[in-house]
């Protein structure tokens, strides 16, 4: 059974099934149904070497809770530790929104692979994002604002079903002071809002691709197959369109099966797809 998992999984002695425990540091209300979880662990010398990529995620526990995959809502190089935003949904997502600051919850990971910043550097980027999308897209965003002179210009299309489920709304002033375009558009208004209104796929005319640039799509997946169509459109090549794929995940490692697509396993395969990694769009 041992010879069947993944080699990295193989050279450790740790079973990789049991989490290690991490302290709220501190909790960021964004909405009505989304916090955000400032969070290092209690072993502080594990604390001090863990890294991860922009686009993994953690698998995130609570004793009689359940698990459930979480990515990184931060950058890797926030060194006053780091992000996990999580949307209440279920008993595992409510179970967290119960807890507050000095709390411990279960993490393992990271797993998946990250958005491929390496081949990204020199690009223009198109960030997209849809709802709870922009979590694992905000930790792209940070990351490229601290390496600012490896990315071209950042610009960030962002839709949400109303003004007030918008998330990282703390954020949109200092993006934009650091030179990001920032465009916001929500299903519906309310009478307060004086922004775009309309699904986040019409903004994509705005944004015509030139030779190299790359787009970085997250959201639900109905908006993940009309976004990426649109993006080919308009000249995004299959290898400059990166998009983030949910299935649901049990052990995170590649060994249970139950994130099977399309001939690949999201926990190990991804989360993180290029389109020409993607041979149909209808299931995503």
């Amino acid at each position: 059974m041992r010879d069947n998992l993944p080699p990295r999984i193989r050279t450790t002695n740790r079973n990789p099934y049991l989490p290690r425990q991490a302290v709220i540091r501190e909790i960021i209300h964004e909405n009505e149904l989304v916090n955000t979880y400032i969070l290092s662990f209690e072993d502080e010398l594990y604390d001090h070497g863990f890294t991860y990529k922009p686009g993994q995620f953690m698998m995130v526990s609570v004793p009689h809770g359940g698990e459930a995959p979480i990515s990184f809502s931060s950058s890797p190089d926030k060194r006053d530790g780091f992000a996990l935003t999580i949307r209440r949904s279920g008993s595992l997502t409510n179970a967290v929104h119960a807890l507050g600051t000095g709390d411990i919850i279960g993490l393992r990971g990271p797993y998946g692979n990250g958005f491929p910043m390496e081949r990204l550097r020199g690009k223009n980027l198109l960030f997209v994002a849809g709802g709870i999308g922009m979590a694992p897209l905000r930790g792209v965003i940070e990351y490229c604002l601290q390496h600012r002179e490896a990315y071209g210009s950042l610009t960030i299309l962002y839709g949400s079903k109303s003004p007030a489920e918008f998330s990282f709304t703390r954020d949109f002033d200092r993006w934009e002071q650091a030179g990001c375009c920032l465009r916001l558009t929500v299903d519906a208004g309310d009478g307060k809002w004086r922004g775009r209104v309309g699904l986040v796929t019409a903004l994509l005319p705005e944004n015509e691709a030139t030779a190299g640039d790359a787009a970085l799509v997250c959201g639900p997946g109905i908006m993940i197959r009309f976004v990426i169509e649109g993006l080919e459109s308009r000249g995004y090549t299959p290898e400059n369109i990166i998009t983030t794929l949910e299935r649901h995940m049990k052990c995170g490692i590649g060994v249970c099966g139950h994130c099977h697509f399309q001939g690949k396993l999201i926990c190990t395969d991804g989360p993180v797809f290029s389109r020409d990694q993607l041979s149909d769009l209808t299931n995503l």
